[in-house]
């Protein structure tokens, strides 16, 4: 057979594949209503075994590699976990045609917002200079918003963010006020000014990115700011979701965060520069990479297309910011010392301290720690 009629019969292969995946996936829908109709959890890790187990014995019988046979089966499950997430979403939504705005609206997470609140039933309006992506109703100047809704989200840049808040704090909405800023050390006076002032408001971190479909395994960090209401409704947002919500106190996130988001920045950038400063290109030395430089380099990879601004604003004005970096510094320059001296017996001891700190912080982390 010539290669043409090779490639059309993998056209047809492919095409029968993907029908095979949309019945897969219609499967999970209904499997989806079903766990909602009987309040099942969404995700039973004990089917997930189930699924992966059976695929790698029927791979084995067909004589395909169990990785990819493991890639795909973990793709299809996310897949169907992420349409029975949505479902769940829309089915309990709260919103009940109760209105909410989005200050910021139209920037990468203030639109994923929108488009959750929708899910939810929310009639959603996006404050925001520029238009949002899709047809909604929108005002370019929030100012001019007579703020009688029922939800309001701050979703801008964390430097704008701390002026609406204290905006917000002297025009006293009656509707529940939450922002989402990564870092609270810039906001915490602005917070306490709308709690001061008897807003109805808490304030979250979501642990994740614009990009995120799948809220399973994902955290919210909710700041609960004494007014019970603001935080029992941020928190029923999520209650559909498998996001797992973490109640922290406004001090202690900023101190966590440092380390969470602000040394695994920091690693990253100063791997790149490091990299960028060795004379060679990202392509020379991938052609000679290892399995740990390629993870390496494609985690540093995500982190160099992020907006740089709002990386700065996390390193910068971060109140516990500069503890971790000190922190990296002193490690270097132990690791410096133990190769310059010729000390094995030091450097040895780094790795082992690391192993075992590593190897036992999943048994040594409270339930519903970050």
């Amino acid at each position: 057979m010539d290669i043409a009629r090779l490639r059309s019969e993998l056209a047809d292969v492919d095409r029968q594949i993907l029908q095979l995946v949309a019945h897969r996936q219609k499967l999970a829908q209904d499997v989806g209503r079903a766990k909602d109709r009987d309040d099942h959890a969404l995700r039973d890790f004990a089917q997930e075994k189930d699924v992966l187990e059976r695929a790698r014995s029927v791979a084995e019988e067909l004589g395909i590699s169990a990785r990819v046979t493991e890639a795909l089966m973990q793709t299809l499950i996310a897949y169907s976990l992420t349409l029975q997430e949505r479902q769940r979403v829309v089915a309990r939504g709260g919103g009940g045609g109760r209105r909410a705005l989005v200050i910021g609206g139209s920037g990468r997470m203030g639109w994923w917002f929108s488009r959750f609140l929708m899910s939810q039933g929310f009639a959603v309006e996006v404050a925001d200079p520029l238009p949002p992506p899709a047809e909604l109703p929108h005002i370019a100047d929030w100012h001019a918003s007579p703020l009688d809704h029922d939800l309001i989200v701050v979703a801008t840049e964390l430097r704008t963010t701390e002026g609406i808040l204290r905006d917000l704090a002297r025009r006293k909405p009656h509707g529940v006020v939450f922002d989402i800023g990564s870092l609270k050390s810039p906001l915490k006076h602005a917070l306490h000014d709308l709690a001061a002032a008897g807003v109805d408001v808490a304030s979250i971190h979501p642990m994740f990115g614009p990009d995120t479909e799948l809220l399973s395994g994902r955290h919210v960090i909710l700041i609960d700011l004494g007014h019970s209401r603001a935080t029992k409704e941020v928190r029923a947002l999520f209650g559909s979701t498998m996001a797992e919500v973490v109640t922290m106190d406004l001090e202690d996130h900023d101190r966590v965060v440092a380390y969470v988001l602000g040394l695994s920045h920091a690693l990253s950038i100063a791997f790149f520069t490091a990299l960028l400063e060795s004379g060679k290109t990202a392509g020379q030395l991938a052609r000679l990479s290892s399995t740990t430089f390629d993870r390496q380099l494609a985690v540093a990879h995500g982190v160099a297309q992020e907006n740089p601004h709002l990386y700065y604003e996390i390193q910068h004005l971060n109140d516990y910011g500069p503890e971790p970096l000190a922190a990296l510094e002193h490690a270097v320059q132990q690791l410096r010392t133990a190769v310059q001296d010729g000390d094995e017996a030091g450097f040895v001891a780094m790795m082992e301290r690391g192993k075992a700190y590593l190897v036992t912080r999943s048994s040594s982390a409270a339930p519903g720690e970050v």
